[in-house]
């Protein structure tokens, strides 16, 4: 029986190499602590610390503002050094510091502890999709990055709802202390897996053009690019960050739920994610990239939406159905829009930059896990129904620019098009 659930698992996982399938086992059990936190963080921060939601926001926001900070250095030491020994450094300053968030009792200690956690966060990422590149063909990183959204999600989903049902038993300090403590432990494990079972694969070589040239001069030169990293960060700031991180507080106070509903809602989007990311990847290839990303925008600004008639209904059950839902549609978005964009940026990198390019990349989720919170945090203290009817207007104007770009990104789709339309001919 384990021999055929193995050999269905890894046909499933599209058959990738077992060092990859290391790596994403060890991202699972990272997330998994990080699922501990994540829900409760503002929760946290606001009910147990006392902080106003505005400064718990500013928290958060700190610690991805810090990540995206030190994400541009990392990727140029990753276009000469092994990403290997940066996964390892920045996993274990992660660890440091969400241990140390477990005993704040001050703002500014939150914020130290932020940016401690945050510096790791930006080296780590960054390094990990590098090495993860690195280890996969290029006609698997679609793949790549569809496992590596599985593992997250399933470790995502666990940790959520495991910590929602330690919370609702006991909504004490000691509690979300042991959260915070757990998932700094897991920081430490996947370091150590890192370390022990994934091996450094060597870097390319490849001499620069005088055309291309070297350095993040060379990226910012790519206008192209740059455009949609930039409206990217609009979809993931209201398709990933506010379901995240706005959505739990946002319904603890407005609507009937509780921290157990709140863990459930995580575990029925991250499930839907680890069910449907790895088939999502066959779904998309058949679609051009610019209308991938449309669709992906026009889910995210469905299910914002649909988030307000929650605070009408009181009965939990219903209130927690209709939620439910709405975390399917944010998880197909998700699906789509992920398995869209990691491979554009590595198709759009040169092999000199590649480390450069994937910095940014990184920066479009450390700049938008910043702006999230912290946009989601003011805006929950100010006028909450804005968070959903704003977002889901941002998601709409960012589809529209991805999808402007048309053929002016790369498609292996269009591509594979044009080569059937010349086959006649060449015959």
């Amino acid at each position: 029986m384990s021999r055929r659930v193995s050999n269905f698992i890894a046909g499933w996982r599209t058959g990738l190499s077992r060092p990859v399938l290391i790596l994403q086992a060890g991202n699972a059990l990272n997330f998994f602590g990080y699922g501990l936190i994540l829900p409760f963080e503002i929760i946290y921060l606001h009910q147990i610390r006392g902080f106003s939601t505005s400064t718990a926001g500013l928290v958060l926001a700190a610690t991805m503002g810090t990540a995206a900070i030190a994400t541009p250095p990392t990727g140029a030491l990753l276009d000469r050094y092994s990403a290997k020994g940066i996964v390892v450094a920045g996993s274990l300053a992660s660890a440091l510091g969400y241990a140390g968030f477990a005993y704040v009792d001050h703002p500014w200690q939150a914020f130290a502890c932020s940016i401690v956690s945050g510096a790791g966060i930006g080296a780590a990422g960054t390094a990990n999709r590098q090495l993860t590149i690195r280890l996969v063909k290029r006609e698997q990183r679609a793949a790549a990055f569809a496992l590596n959204r599985v593992a997250g999600n399933f470790g995502l989903g666990a940790g959520a709802t495991v910590a929602g049902f330690v919370i609702a038993s006991a909504q004490q300090l000691s509690s979300f202390q042991t959260l915070y403590l757990f998932d700094a432990i897991t920081y430490a494990g996947f370091a150590l897996i890192v370390l022990a079972a994934v091996p450094s694969p060597g870097a390319e070589t490849v001499t620069a053009t005088d055309a291309s040239g070297t350095g993040f001069r060379a990226v910012a030169r790519d206008r192209l690019f740059l455009t949609v990293i930039a409206a990217n960060i609009v979809l993931v700031v209201v398709g990933h960050t506010f379901f995240s991180n706005i959505l739990p507080p946002f319904v603890r106070t407005h609507t009937s739920l509780g921290p157990a509903a709140i863990g459930i809602l995580v575990l029925v989007n991250t499930c839907f994610v680890v069910i449907a990311q790895i088939p999502a990847v066959r779904v998309v290839a058949r679609m051009r990239r610019a209308h991938a990303f449309a669709a992906a925008s026009a889910l995210f600004a469905i299910s914002l939406l649909a988030v307000l008639p929650a605070t009408l209904i009181h009965s939990e059950l219903a209130a927690t159905s209709l939620l439910a839902g709405v975390a399917i549609v944010f998880a197909i978005g998700e699906c789509v829009h992920i398995v869209v964009l990691g491979p554009l940026v590595a198709d759009m990198a040169p092999a000199h930059l590649l480390g450069r390019y994937l910095s940014l990349y990184s920066l479009t989720f450390s700049i938008s896990l910043a702006l999230g919170p912290a946009i989601g945090g003011v805006l929950l203290q100010t006028s909450p129904d804005a968070v959903w009817w704003g977002g889901a207007l941002a998601a709409v104007l960012a589809g529209a620019v991805l999808f402007r770009l048309g053929a002016r990104i790369p498609d292996p789709l269009r591509e594979a098009q044009s080569r059937l339309a010349s086959s006649p001919e060449a015959a």
